[in-house]
C-alpha cells in the first residue's frame, strides 16, 4: 500500500443524461457512471495518485458498470461493500451553457446505509488522506457513522471535505446544521461558489473562509467557474484565474478540481499531516484539471498524459 494513498468514501451515483429519441413519445438516457466522491477517487486514480474508495455498489446493473468504470481507472475497491440495495439515479438535463439540472432517485439506495461495523476493519494504516463530503454526510442512516470515521481517520490522516450541496435531496440547512462539526474535523474544505450561496447566503467569498478559518478547517478553496478560485489558507488569500477552455458541461468539475488539489499536495508531501508548510500556489494545477473535465461530456476526469498536454500548451 503505498504511504500516499487517498482513500475517498462516498456515494457512486448513475448519471442519466437526455438525448434526442426517434419519436416524439420516446425518452433516450445515456447512461455515465458519477457522483462526486466516486469522480473524485477516478480522478484521484487518472492523475497518478493511489486512490482508495469506500462505496457500497449495489449488484445491479449499474452497480456493475460502476465497478467496471472505477477499476478501470485503477481505483482500489479492495473495502467496497458489495450491498444489497440498488444504485442511486439521477436524471440530468443540461441547459445551452452546459449547466446540469437534475433530478434524484435516491429512496432507500445502497449509497446511504453504512454500518459503523462496514467501516471499522478499514486499515488506515497507509493512508495521508482522507476525502469525503456531498450526500454521504447528510443522508442517513450512513451520515453519522460517516463522520464518526472521520473523527477516527484525523489521528492519522489529513482530511478533506466537499459539502456539494444538493438541494433536490436534502435542504441546504441540513448542511448548515452540520458545517461547523465538519470544519473541526477537516483539514481542507472545497466547494463551489453555488454551494456558498445555499449555505452562507449573501455572505462574501473571504467572509466565509473566515468563519470555516474559525470553525477549524485551515485551507478552504471557493471554485467560482470562469472566475477561477479563492483559496484561503489560515486567511492568507490567493485568487487562482481558470483556464480558458471549451465547455460542453460542468458535471464533475468541482470533483476534478479537488482531486487535482489532493494529487499535487500529496505528491509534494504535504498531506498525512495538518498542511505543516503548505504554499498556497499548490492549488493552482487544480484549476487546470477542472478545466480539462469541463471540456469533454459528463464525468469524465482526465487521465496524467491529458493533464500534460494542457500544462504544455498553457506554457506552465
Amino acid at each position: 500500500m503505498s504511504p500516499r494513498q487517498t482513500t475517498v468514501l462516498g456515494e457512486c451515483v448513475a448519471d442519466a443524461f437526455t438525448e434526442p429519441a426517434s419519436a416524439s413519445n420516446e425518452l433516450t438516457l445515456r447512461v455515465l457512471p458519477g457522483g462526486g466522491p466516486a469522480n473524485t477517487a477516478v480522478s484521484l486514480a487518472r492523475l497518478g495518485t493511489s486512490a482508495r474508495f469506500l462505496a457500497r455498489l449495489s449488484g445491479d446493473v449499474f452497480g456493475r458498470l460502476f465497478r467496471a468504470h472505477l477499476e478501470e481507472s485503477g481505483v482500489d475497491l479492495s473495502y467496497a461493500v458489495a450491498a444489497a440495495e440498488p444504485s442511486t439515479l439521477a436524471v440530468a438535463e443540461l441547459d445551452t451553457q452546459g449547466q446540469a439540472a437534475f433530478s434524484f432517485h435516491a429512496q432507500n439506495t445502497a449509497d446511504w446505509q453504512w454500518t459503523a461495523e462496514e467501516l471499522a476493519g478499514v486499515d488506515l494504516s497507509g493512508t495521508a488522506c482522507v476525502h469525503t463530503g456531498s450526500l454521504a454526510l447528510v443522508r442517513e442512516p450512513g451520515a453519522a457513522v460517516v463522520e464518526e470515521f472521520l473523527a477516527v481517520a484525523s489521528a492519522r490522516a489529513t482530511v478533506s471535505i466537499d459539502p456539494n450541496v444538493r438541494p433536490l435531496l436534502v435542504r441546504p440547512e441540513v448542511y448548515r446544521a452540520r458545517l461547523a462539526h465538519w470544519c473541526a474535523l477537516a483539514d481542507i474544505l472545497r466547494l463551489s461558489e453555488d454551494d456558498l450561496e445555499l449555505l452562507l447566503p449573501g455572505t462574501s467569498p473571504e467572509r466565509a473562509c473566515d468563519i470555516w478559518h474559525a470553525a477549524g478547517a485551515r485551507l478552504v478553496v471557493i471554485t467560482r467557474g470562469a472566475d477561477g478560485a479563492l483559496a484561503s489558507l489560515d486567511g492568507e488569500r490567493l485568487h487562482v484565474p481558470a483556464v480558458a477552455t471549451r465547455v460542453v458541461d460542468t458535471v464533475g468539475a468541482g470533483d476534478s478540481f479537488t482531486a487535482g488539489l489532493l494529487h499535487h499536495l500529496g505528491t509534494r508531501g504535504h498531506l498525512g499531516g495538518r498542511l505543516t508548510g503548505l504554499d498556497l500556489g499548490e492549488v493552482a494545477q487544480a484549476c487546470r484539471v477542472a478545466a480539462l473535465t469541463c471540456s469533454v461530456a459528463g464525468p469524465n476526469p482526465p487521465w496524467r498524459n491529458e493533464l500534460d498536454r494542457l500544462t504544455a500548451v498553457g506554457g506552465h
